[in-house]
């Protein structure tokens, strides 16, 4: 029997398995993917950007993680010889109505404690010169990083402290007992005292196959990149963002520097007909019933039906791609720009129609649900890992010490 265990191979959960070693050196740990390898879907497919948190509310979990977890990230990235870039990041108001928005970011930077400047068209012009602006807030702290590299270098580090990772194993029911849990999977059950769902994708149908019935349902959707040709990756210096539109809970197309030189060009967000549908053909029954039939998915739709028109309008159209990113560059053509990845982001939405804004850790039995931990998780996973941590219930922790399994490091 297992002290902790943990369903999802992503940065997530292999963040929380790491920050169980430390605190517990001398439990049973295994963590457990259904996939054939690590950091598949949303860790593998995102953008690699390391956020400063700029965008979230004032004391929330996302604001207070993505810059602790910033900080945090680049000195694993450091110690680990994994690759990253602090290449900055400017957010580019580009139409007059734009001013007042990129104003209010400016001050939710400053109450977040980041370190930023606002730049007017002349500033922004001797750093960016391809990048058309009437003024553009410049962020230090953002870059890019290898996340794939680190959720590896978390495995590393599990098994090196005597935990597990097994690889190709799904769940597919869940009992939990008084004391402990049965997991069932295709390769067999596992047992556990305690276990942490970081599924991701998936991490709503894991809870509910414990009996929690959460109100909130995930929805996935999908974000398409181009990329531009070689020729062209000059024409971008840093991370380039438009200013968000605050009645779309999206942050809109954008450029970035990939770690290996590429600039990507992107995501829009499109409703995904498969939960892990990144493709425009892709489509599973279930999944795109369970959303069709949710009615916190058209609460939420309805209002934002214009925008979302345009997101699949720039799915299918590269103009219409192309012209949303020559507001930032005009001199952009669209000979300049190929498809590349898609990636999908579980989004959770709540049977009111709202998004949930926030990082959202919901408590079991003998067990602990990660049920939001779309972007900055990735920026934010060691702290989002020792915050998971931090709440595993006393009497587990009591439970599980007192079988002499092992001892709490202070």
């Amino acid at each position: 029997m297992y002290d902790f265990l943990i369903i999802g191979g992503g940065i997530v959960g292999l963040s929380t398995g790491m920050a169980l070693t430390k605190k517990f050196p001398h439990a049973k740990i295994a963590v457990i993917e259904k996939e054939d390898e690590l950091a598949h879907h949303q860790t593998g497919h995102n953008s690699g950007v390391i956020h400063s948190g700029i965008y979230y509310k004032p004391g929330s979990y996302k604001a207070k993680f993505a810059k602790e977890g910033n900080a945090a990230m680049v000195e694993f990235c450091k110690e680990n010889g994994i690759a990253y870039d602090m290449c900055g990041k400017v957010i580019v108001a580009t139409e007059k109505e734009e001013i007042p928005l990129l104003h209010n970011l400016y001050e939710r930077g400053l109450q977040n404690g980041l370190r930023i400047s606002k730049i007017d068209k002349g500033e922004l012009a001797e750093i960016e010169p391809h990048v058309k602006g009437l003024g553009a807030i410049r962020v230090p702290s953002c870059g890019i990083a290898d996340y794939k590299g680190v959720s590896h270098a978390f495995a590393r580090f599990i098994e090196e402290s005597g935990g597990e990772v097994h690889l190709g194993i799904k769940a597919e029911q869940i009992f939990e007992h008084k004391d402990f849990v049965t997991i069932e999977t295709n390769k067999g059950a596992f047992e556990t005292k305690f276990f942490i769902n970081c599924a991701g994708l998936h991490s709503d149908r894991i809870a509910k196959k414990t009996g929690i019935l959460t109100d909130m349902k995930i929805v996935p959707f999908r974000g398409e990149y181009y990329e531009l040709v070689p020729e062209k990756r000059h024409l971008v210096k840093h991370l380039i963002y438009p200013v968000p539109n605050p009645d779309f809970p999206f942050l809109g197309v954008h450029f970035t520097r990939m770690i290996n030189g590429d600039v990507h060009a992107g995501p829009n967000a499109v409703l995904s007909f498969k939960r892990e549908g990144y493709t425009k053909k892709d489509f599973n029954i279930k999944d795109f019933m369970e959303t069709m039939t949710y009615a916190g998915f058209w609460k939420m739709a309805m209002p934002n039906m214009k925008e979302g028109m345009k997101e699949m309008i720039r799915s299918f159209s590269k103009q219409s791609f192309l012209k949303s990113l020559q507001r930032l560059i005009p001199e952009l053509t669209e000979k300049d720009i190929v498809p590349t990845h898609a990636g999908v982001r579980a989004q959770a939405i709540l049977s009111n129609g709202n998004m949930v804004d926030d990082f959202c850790i919901i408590p079991g039995i003998n067990s602990m649900h990660i049920c939001n931990a779309p972007s900055p998780a990735a920026t934010a996973s060691l702290k989002i890992g020792e915050e998971i941590v931090g709440k595993v219930p006393d009497v587990v922790v009591d439970r599980v010490s007192t079988d002499g399994m092992f001892r709490v490091k202070a």
